[in-house]
């Protein structure tokens, strides 16, 4: 019988470092990260962050923009609010850092296999939830504006990521500033500076570089502009915030410990994509000569970027992004011109959308009425008063017979302008007192328009509010019946009354340029 053979030797198995210990993996990170990333969610800013978030979308959102949004409106509006959870997210992410030293457990978790910045590296994956919970939020929001029916325009996906890479910003900050500093006030301290660069954001147009270092810069407008005026670098200010984020995180693994080369080339690449997008939205912040160009192509020359509809006799041109708002408009027209009589009821109209767009969107100069006959302006917005106010520039124009003229009017055709404006809305009384500056129903006052506003006087407004709130029977079949007289240039106010059959007014005082604008 032969001897038995002599074990084999077991290969050497490979010696543990200091640096990886077993267990010390991704699996172990990513565990690590699912726990912190659900004590990160319930911890109480966190929670009352989100819950203000999700109140202010099912506050705002139903009656925003007044059912009509601008979708390139709608994705700057929604970076505003994840500010706010990021803050939160800031603050506990840096809590949870400090977990340990708060409990004075720190020195046991040297015997666990998670060196500091693996266990640094799993507080930086637990904000990634709080940042996709956030980008649900910014989903919902903008697909239920764009779900509305009077919704027009397009959204950037680069405007709607600002949002949640604000989040991820802030949360690795938290991280950062709990490794750097282990003292409680770091992050309240953090959260101060931090509002003082969104702050920085909130400038007068968004065209000054140094605003776009902020997480969102300016979102709101004065003027909602077709998307391709805009001129927001957006996709650059994207690059920046996620080379900005990453280099925050980066240099908080490598604070804890983690200077690995892996670590160190991914902070270089990410500081270089940070001062790339940085420095190239800077540049575009500033409106090129070619968006020079063309907003001012758009306001000065609409027709060469407009496309035109004809329904009856009314011609409607519209910026492509604006025609499925046509028909609106339309409907506005056609109950204006069933008012009129006399010619007014065949006549050829033009409605142009028009902008002041040379100043950007962040200007509220006013739009110049139309000079040229049978022509009325539609702005960029629409909803609210906004329905009103256009109806009555298109009843100013059938009985002044252009914008500049209707601009101009005071004496007893306003009466005429108002009762077609408003007679056939659902709370005529309510728009009469929506459409005038200073929301009264009695007394003098300026009453909006798209363009130039108008003016009502005392015994006007008393009229039309009579016509209004009790008519007298047959009110329209007046209108028709006595256009000629209603329309003519100096009729007054208590003549228009008369064939209308209200009451008529004592006349007023002559206006302020010594005009004898009779009542």
């Amino acid at each position: 019988m032969s001897a038995p053979l002599p074990d084999a030797p077991l290969p050497d198995a490979p010696p543990a470092t200091a640096d990886a210990p077993p267990g010390a993996g991704p699996r172990a990170v990513l565990a690590l990260a699912r726990f912190e990333a659900r004590r990160l969610l319930l911890t109480a800013p966190v929670l009352l962050a989100f819950a203000g978030y999700a109140l202010w979308i099912g506050w705002r959102t139903p009656s925003s923009w007044d059912g009509h949004p601008a979708l390139q409106d709608v994705d700057r509006a929604a970076q505003g609010p994840p500010l706010l959870v990021g803050l939160a997210v800031l603050l506990g992410a840096s809590l949870g850092v400090l977990r340990s030293h708060r409990h004075g457990t720190e020195e046991h978790f040297g015997v666990l296999p998670l060196t500091p910045w693996r266990r640094t590296v799993a507080h930086l994956l637990s904000v990634v939830p709080a940042a996709l919970l956030t980008a649900v939020g910014v989903a919902v929001q903008f697909g239920w504006e764009a779900l509305k029916p009077g919704a027009v325009g397009h959204g950037s996906p680069a405007e709607l990521a600002v949002g949640p890479l604000s989040v991820l910003l802030f949360g690795a900050a938290g991280v950062l500033s709990a490794r750097l500093a282990r003292s409680p006030l770091a992050a309240p301290g953090l959260v101060v500076v931090l509002l003082g660069v969104v702050a920085l954001g909130a400038g007068p147009d968004g065209t000054d570089g140094l605003s776009w270092l902020a997480p969102s810069v300016a979102t709101g407008a004065s003027t909602t502009f077709p998307s391709e005026l805009l001129g927001r670098p957006a996709a650059w200010h994207v690059l920046y915030l996620a080379g900005l984020a990453l280099t925050v995180a980066l240099l908080a693994v490598f604070a804890a410990g983690g200077r690995t080369r892996a670590v160190s080339a991914g902070l270089a690449l990410s500081l270089a994509a940070a001062v790339a997008g940085g420095t190239l939205q800077a540049r575009g912040a500033a409106p090129s000569p070619e968006l020079t160009a063309a907003r001012e192509r758009a306001t000065l020359a609409p027709e060469k970027e407009q496309t035109c509809l004809r329904r009856g006799t009314t011609t409607y041109c519209a910026f492509p992004e604006w025609e499925p708002r046509t028909a609106t408009w339309a409907a506005v027209v056609d109950r204006v011109r069933s008012r009129t009589g006399g010619p007014a009821r065949e006549a050829p109209l033009l409605v142009r959308q028009r902008v002041e767009a040379r100043y950007g969107p962040y200007d509220d100069s006013a739009i110049p009425p139309a000079e040229a006959p049978h022509q009325v302006t539609v702005g960029t917005s629409w909803g609210g008063n906004r329905v009103p106010e256009f109806s009555t520039a298109v009843a100013a124009v059938f009985v002044a017979g252009s914008e500049s003229a209707g601009a101009e009017l005071c004496d007893g055709r306003m009466v005429t302008v108002m009762w077609l404006s408003l007679s056939w809305q659902d709370d005529p009384v309510d728009a009469l007192r929506r459409v005038r500056v200073d929301d009264s129903l009695s007394g003098p006052a300026t009453v909006l328009a798209p363009t130039e506003p108008l003016s009502m006087t005392a015994a006007q407004t008393k009229v039309v509010r009579e016509l209004l709130e009790s008519p007298p029977p047959g009110v329209a079949e007046r209108v028709r019946e006595h256009w000629a007289e209603l329309t003519a240039p100096g009729v007054t106010t208590a003549h228009a009354a008369g064939l209308l059959g209200a009451s008529a007014p004592a006349p007023d005082e002559p206006t302020e340029e010594g005009e004898a604008c009779e009542a």
